[in-house]
C-alpha cells in the first residue's frame, strides 16, 4: 500500500466517523419531534426545548465540520454532490436554519412568528432534517445521476468537471425506496435517542413536570425502538443483498504515480457490501459491536427500571438502587449507534469500492482512487488532524459543563 492510498483510506475513515458521530448528535433533532407528542403543555415544551436546546450547536457544528471534511479530503465528491444534487442539499440547508433562529427568536417578547411558529419550524427540523440527510447518505449506495469529465480542465470555456444529468438536482433521490428507507431510520434512531437523552435529563432535573414528561417518554420509548431495530434489519438487509461497483485495480495503468486505482476499470458486483464486510473482518467486527450496544442499551432502557429490575436481582446488584444498563443507556445506545454507522459507511469506500456510483456511467462513479486531494493536501491535512483528540476532549468537556447546570425551563 502507497502511502497516498494509505491517507486516502485514512481520511475517508475520519468523514466516516464525523458522518457517524452525525447521526449520534441526530438525538437533538429526534427530542424536538416530541414537542407536540410526548410534552402535554407548556411548561414541558419549555423543559424540553431546554434539555435539547444546549446541544443543538454540537450537532450543527459537526454537520457543518462533516461537509468541511469531505470537501478537503474528497473535492471531487463535494462538487459533484453538494453542487450536482443542488435542492436536495439546499433543504438540508434550510431545515437546520430554521433550527437556529427558532431556539434564538421562540421565547422573545414580540417576536414575529409567534411561540407556535417557531414550535412548528423545530418539529419540521427533526421530522424532515433527518430523513433528508438519510437520503444524502443513502446515495453512496445507490447512487445519483451525474458524469465526470477531468478532461473539461483543459478547456477553458467549461467550467465544471462534473454535473448532474438531469433537471432534478438531487430530488429525484428522495424516490429511491432504498434512500427512504435509510432517511427513516435516521429519523427512528434520532427519536429513539431523543427519549433516551429525554428520560436521563428528566430524572437529574426532577419536579412534576419533569416526571410526567420521563414517564410518557418511556412508554413511546418502547414503539420507537422497536422501529428503529426493525428498520435498520431491514436496510442492512438490503444493503446486503445490493450491487455495488469495485474498482478492478488489476488492469490497471499506473498513470498516476503509486495510484494505479485512478485508472482502473470500474465493474458491477452483486453483494459488495457484505463481500467488503467479510473481506475486511474488522468492520464487521465494528458494525456487530454496535448492534449489540445497541440492543442491550434499549434492554437497559426498557426492562431494567428503578427498583424492579428482575435482571439485577439475579446478577446481584442492589434492586433499590437503579440499573446501570438504565441509568448510561443513552450513552450505551448512542456509541453503539456511532459504532454500526461507521462500519456501514467504511464499507461503502474500503476494499476498492465505488462510493459514489454513476448511474449515467459506472465508470464515472468515484472512488477514493479518483476523488481525493493531492498527496500534499492530505499530508497537511493529516498533521492538522492530530488536533482532533484535543477537539473531543472539548466537546466532551463542553458537554459535562452544559449538563452540570439544570437551566432554567424557560430559557427557550
Amino acid at each position: 500500500m502507497t502511502t497516498y492510498h494509505f491517507l486516502q483510506l485514512y481520511w475517508w475513515a475520519l468523514v466516516s466517523l464525523l458522518g457517524a458521530l452525525l447521526v449520534f448528535l441526530m438525538f437533538v433533532q429526534g427530542g424536538q419531534t416530541l414537542l407536540y407528542g410526548t410534552a402535554k403543555n407548556e411548561n414541558q415544551r419549555n423543559l424540553l426545548l431546554t434539555i435539547f436546546g444546549h446541544k443543538w450547536e454540537i450537532t450543527y457544528t459537526t454537520l457543518i465540520t462533516f461537509g468541511g471534511a469531505a470537501f478537503a479530503s474528497f473535492p471531487l465528491f463535494y462538487s459533484t454532490s453538494f453542487g450536482g444534487a443542488y435542492w436536495l442539499w439546499i433543504l438540508i440547508l434550510l431545515v437546520f436554519v430554521v433550527q437556529a433562529f427558532s431556539y434564538e427568536f421562540r421565547n422573545k417578547e414580540h417576536n414575529l412568528l409567534g411561540k407556535r411558529a417557531y414550535d412548528a419550524l423545530l418539529m419540521i427540523n427533526g421530522w424532515l432534517g433527518t430523513i433528508l440527510l438519510g437520503v444524502a447518505v443513502g446515495s453512496f449506495f445507490t447512487g445519483a445521476n451525474f458524469n465526470v469529465d477531468k478532461m473539461n480542465i483543459t478547456i477553458q470555456s467549461a467550467n465544471i468537471i462534473s454535473y448532474w444529468t438531469n433537471d432534478w438536482k438531487g430530488l429525484e433521490l428522495i424516490c429511491n425506496p432504498i434512500n427512504i428507507l435509510l432517511g427513516v431510520t435516521v429519523l427512528f434512531a434520532a427519536r429513539t435517542l431523543g427519549f433516551l437523552y429525554t428520560i436521563n435529563q428528566c430524572r437529574r432535573i426532577g419536579g412534576e413536570d419533569a416526571e410526567q414528561l420521563a414517564q410518557r417518554a418511556g412508554v413511546q420509548l418502547k414503539i420507537s425502538a422497536l422501529g428503529f431495530v426493525v428498520l435498520f434489519v431491514v436496510f442492512v438487509y438490503d444493503l446486503f443483498m445490493m450491487q455495488g461497483y469495485r474498482v478492478n485495480v488489476a488492469d490497471a495503468v499506473n498513470v498516476i504515480g503509486g495510484q494505479p486505482g485512478a485508472s482502473g476499470r470500474i465493474i458491477p458486483e452483486a453483494h459488495v457490501y457484505l463481500h467488503n464486510m467479510l473481506q475486511v473482518p474488522w468492520i464487521m467486527v465494528l458494525l456487530v459491536v454496535g448492534v449489540i450496544m445497541v440492543l442491550v442499551g434499549l434492554a437497559g432502557a426498557i426492562f431494567c427500571t428503578h427498583g424492579r429490575c428482575a435482571l439485577c436481582k439475579k446478577c446481584g446488584i442492589d434492586p433499590s438502587s437503579q440499573c446501570p444498563f438504565n441509568k448510561h443507556a443513552f450513552y450505551i445506545v448512542g456509541f453503539g449507534v456511532v459504532f454500526a454507522v461507521w462500519a456501514i459507511l467504511l464499507s461503502a469506500g474500503f476494499n476498492d469500492t465505488a462510493y459514489y456510483p454513476s448511474l449515467f456511467d459506472p465508470q464515472n462513479s468515484l472512488t477514493l482512487y479518483n476523488s481525493s486531494s493531492s498527496l500534499y493536501t492530505l499530508k497537511v491535512m493529516t498533521y492538522v488532524s492530530i488536533a482532533v483528540p484535543f477537539v473531543v476532549w472539548y466537546i466532551a468537556y463542553a458537554w459535562s459543563k452544559m449538563n452540570a447546570n439544570k437551566g432554567d425551563k424557560t430559557d427557550y
